[in-house]
């Protein structure tokens, strides 16, 4: 094997060396340690997995992200097919200290996140939904999202805390907190995790539960610094029918669904959630309302909200995977545009929040035709962190944090920093404008999986940061996952 593997990366050089100017002008020699750390992957891998290069099209699969700015050209992907190749991808990966990235659904935004110009790991193989009816579980494989897992689920009965747009993966949803439709009932989907399936980075498999005192509170909101997650063991929850959509208003009717959210929040419905858009594209202010009821009858929780008359929307009884897969093609599309987003606090704010997107939006539209500003107002019941033990985040479990994300999608790459720039500049003002309500909110944790980059770990983190730090080192000493992107303790 290591006499093949050595015929492979000198056969590699001599394409390097002796190919055409334009490739030999392409590659270094940390192009090189790369095409024969892939090589050697190739080599190490089982029937299960594979090993893929430019320009394949599982390769250009693998390394796709929802958003083009977030994608990267690796040197290779791998897809493993079991957690025994992934074990000993990872003692490669380490011994030979090669970036790496870790993609599940694609939807981080954040560049170098989920994104590498090393070796790419696809997690796709691992895509099966089990039901165990006996324990109240669902066995859930980490290359998922959460439209196939709902769609799966349809016909059980059951179904489990996660996302609320189809494309989102089950891995960085659920390591990086996870708020859900169904969060205000059972809390976080860290919160609804019976078990982990983990590749540690030393590659030792190993299950975590809540027996493993530091790993438990690390994995949960913790993201990827603790090795590879292959399989998550949820918590089930009875599902019917439940009632839900999307409407759109005017813009005349900003001030009735303000005082309309204000009323709804107050009426603490656990199985009631909207979520207010506030959106500026192609020179144009709009505002809609996600609904969501569990159950196929709502309370009169939203009858203010329904009150006001709507443009148009497809609010009905349907199914919970129906209400999933009919709000992403609305709001989880990125069109082929560029996206970062950021999180903010407090949806009270809600004359701020009109003010920047129509002001911001139509400065960054002036730039770029392309450009869609946008707002995702999030209220939950009060008491959602209540359904859950510490964990690394949130880093206080006595203080209700409702997330709201600003995003923004261009076409220009140019603009990239103007755009971060902006999202920045959003958040400070509302931020401050929170302050100013009385809103308790200056130490307020930032919902790590909206956040922006280069944000600080004690933004989102807090407290827990020193902890964290010291999981990290015990876990992974020779800091494999540092070779990782994403937010690093």
């Amino acid at each position: 094997m290591a006499l093949t593997t050595f015929l492979l990366c000198a056969f590699t050089l001599t394409l390097i060396l002796y190919g055409s100017p334009e490739t030999s002008e392409k590659h270094n020699s940390s192009d090189l340690r790369v095409l024969c750390t892939c090589n050697k992957i190739a080599e190490a891998l089982s029937g299960a997995s594979q090993v893929f290069f430019p320009p394949a099209s599982e390769y250009l699969s693998d390394i796709e992200h929802a958003a083009p700015s977030s994608t990267e050209a690796s040197a290779c992907s791998v897809e493993p097919g079991s957690v025994e190749d992934v074990s000993e991808i990872l003692r490669i990966l380490g011994s030979t200290r090669t970036t790496f990235a870790v993609k599940c659904g694609g939807h981080a935004t954040n560049p170098g996140f989920s994104s590498t110009t090393g070796v790419q790991i696809s997690m796709s193989r691992f895509n099966e939904t089990k039901v165990n009816s006996i324990s109240g579980t669902v066995e859930v494989g980490a290359g998922l999202t959460w439209g196939q897992v709902y769609a799966t689920l349809e016909s059980t009965g059951v179904n489990v805390v996660g996302g609320r747009v189809a494309g989102v993966g089950v891995a960085g949803l659920t390591l990086g907190g996870g708020y859900s439709f169904l969060t205000s009932q059972y809390g976080l989907a860290l919160d609804n995790v019976a078990g982990y399936e983990l590749v540690l980075p030393n590659g030792t498999i190993t299950n975590v539960t809540s027996t493993d005192r530091d790993l438990w509170f690390g994995l949960r909101g913790g993201l990827n610094n603790f090795g590879i997650v292959t399989k998550f063991v949820l918590k089930s929850h009875p599902q019917s029918e439940i009632w839900g959509g999307l409407y759109f208003y005017a813009e005349n009717q900003l001030d009735a669904i303000k005082g309309a959210l204000v009323d709804f929040q107050q009426k603490n419905d656990t199985k009631a959630e909207v979520i207010v858009t506030l959106s500026y594209s192609s020179g144009q202010f709009s505002i809609g309302v996600a609904y969501f009821y569990d159950a196929p009858t709502p309370s009169r929780v939203f009858d203010d909200l329904l009150d006001i008359p709507a443009t148009e929307g497809n609010v009905s009884i349907r199914s919970f995977s129906d209400l999933v897969q009919s709000l992403s093609s609305l709001v989880g599309n990125t069109n082929g545009l560029r996206l970062v987003v950021q999180s903010v606090y407090s949806p009270a704010v809600f004359d701020a929040f009109v003010n920047q997107i129509k002001v911001r939006g139509a400065r960054l539209w002036a730039l770029d035709k392309n450009v869609t500003l946008g707002a995702s107002l999030e209220p939950f019941d009060e008491g959602l962190f209540s359904h859950g033990s510490d964990s690394a985040y949130p880093p206080d479990r006595s203080y209700a944090v409702f997330p709201t994300d600003i995003s923004v999608l261009w076409s220009n790459a140019s603009l990239d920093k103007t755009t971060a720039f902006a999202l920045r500049n959003i958040s400070d003002t509302i931020h401050e404008a929170a302050l100013t309500d009385g809103q308790n909110v200056r130490h307020a944790a930032v919902y790590m999986n909206y956040a922006l980059f280069g944000t600080p770990l004690e933004d989102m983190y807090g407290e827990n940061v020193e902890r964290l730090r010291k999981i990290r080192v015990a876990i992974d000493p020779e800091d494999v996952m540092g070779l990782a992107g994403g937010w690093k303790f």
